[in-house]
């Protein structure tokens, strides 16, 4: 079975823009095929991550973007799971080049939020609540997510201030990065001071309302060979995905069980541990959720994955060496919800081929992706990547 290789990837100009969808699609296919063959050549089969059809009144959208590339009569599929769907199209492209189903497939993933405005916007992530037991009583994303964090806070010897330090820590590593919508610093008192969205959760405690795309080039490693050098390769060592109750009300807050298991199952698919990933790019569409997921993937002990705001070296005994969202991550980077988890990939590739700039990791050789969709993890996505300097991991 062939190990999948990721061998471009792509963005587009990530934040409030007057540019529809399909432009920023092309923007970012522009990005992944600089140098390359024209797509048509290479592209077997197009998997498009987009969340709804609500902002820009557009269906078939795997159709329009394959037809935007001059891809035609290839299989060109629009994949949704609401935040995961980026993930999900990158897994279903894996999974296809593993299966020697195709050779070259795109991932990719596409969002227009600002058209439908707030309220658009609003009602769009409500749709991935539970119709009868949520969405008639008239919760939103925040006051769900304020749920979680309002329990975490309550289960640990945990601050708001110190989820703010989370904020802290991806505002600095978005200054870092060219594609961040947001490129600036902040401090702790810039988000304790912020307008309350959902206590606990404040204005600078959650991710912006994004429009972006994103674009990853996944083939078979003789594709890749024909494409690139080796040490512009990146394998797709470990990929799994997990559904878990959408209705909020019946699951377990203090514990992401279905990025838990998609994590466990990928690293087991790569031959590695949590002690072997070197960055991680994982769902902080609010801060809290960064703290759970690096307790929840092995990262961190229970109720200390706030720390991930500290340094390595520099936290409880029982962290790894992990450094997170070096991205910017959801809140910084923006979070164009149906593109963010080729997003995330684009960044774990740039880490792995030193193409990472000021944010650059030393030495960075495995990574590992956490997408989920829902509140929590009502569907999440995992992927594990190995680059050129990971060998040793495997």
């Amino acid at each position: 079975m062939p190990e999948p290789r990721l061998v471009r990837v792509g963005l587009s100009e990530l934040g409030r823009t007057d540019l529809p969808g399909r432009d920023l699609f092309s923007a970012a296919l522009a990005a992944a095929f600089e140098g390359l063959p024209d797509p048509a050549e290479i592209v077997d089969a197009l998997y498009l991550g987009n969340q709804s059809e609500q902002y820009e009144n557009q269906i078939m959208q795997g159709t329009l973007m394959a037809q935007w590339a001059g891809l035609t009569g290839i299989p060109a599929e629009r994949v949704e799971g609401c935040a995961a769907a980026g993930a999900l199209a990158l897994r279903h492209a894996v999974q296809d080049v593993r299966a020697g189903t195709h050779d070259a497939v795109l991932a990719c993933g596409v969002e227009k939020m600002t058209a439908g405005g707030t309220e658009g916007a609003t009602n769009a992530l409500a749709a991935a609540f539970d119709r009868a037991l949520e969405q008639r009583s008239g919760v939103t994303a925040p006051s769900q997510y304020a749920l979680l964090a309002q329990r975490y806070l309550h289960e640990h010897d945990v601050s708001e201030e110190d989820l703010a330090r989370i904020a802290v820590k991806n505002h600095a590593n978005g200054a870092k990065n060219p594609h961040a919508m947001f490129q600036r610093e902040i401090d702790v008192d810039t988000v304790m001071e912020s307008p309350p969205v959902a206590r606990p959760m404040k204005l600078y405690d959650c991710a912006p309302v994004t429009d972006g795309a994103a674009v990853a080039l996944v083939v078979s490693p003789e594709v890749a060979d024909d494409l690139v050098p080796r040490d512009e390769q990146v394998s797709v060592a470990g990929s799994a995905a997990t559904a878990n109750n959408i209705s909020v009300a019946e699951r377990d807050l203090t514990f992401v069980k279905g990025a838990n298991l998609a994590a466990e199952r990928a690293y087991q698919e790569a031959g590695v541990t949590a002690s072997a990933v070197d960055v991680a790019e994982v769902h902080d569409a609010f801060t809290v959720c960064e703290a759970l997921l690096a307790e929840s993937v092995g990262f961190a002990p229970r109720g200390r994955g706030v720390e991930t705001a500290r340094p390595p070296g520099e936290r409880s005994q029982g962290w790894t060496d992990v450094h997170l969202n070096t991205s910017g991550g959801l809140k910084a980077r923006g979070h164009p919800i149906g593109a963010t988890g080729v997003a995330q990939a684009a960044e774990a590739y740039d880490q792995l081929t030193g193409h990472a700039g000021d944010r650059q990791v030393d030495g960075a050789g495995v990574a590992l992706l956490v997408n989920e969709g829902g509140v929590a993890d009502a569907v999440t996505a995992a992927h594990l990547l190995v680059g050129p300097n990971g060998g040793g991991a495997r």
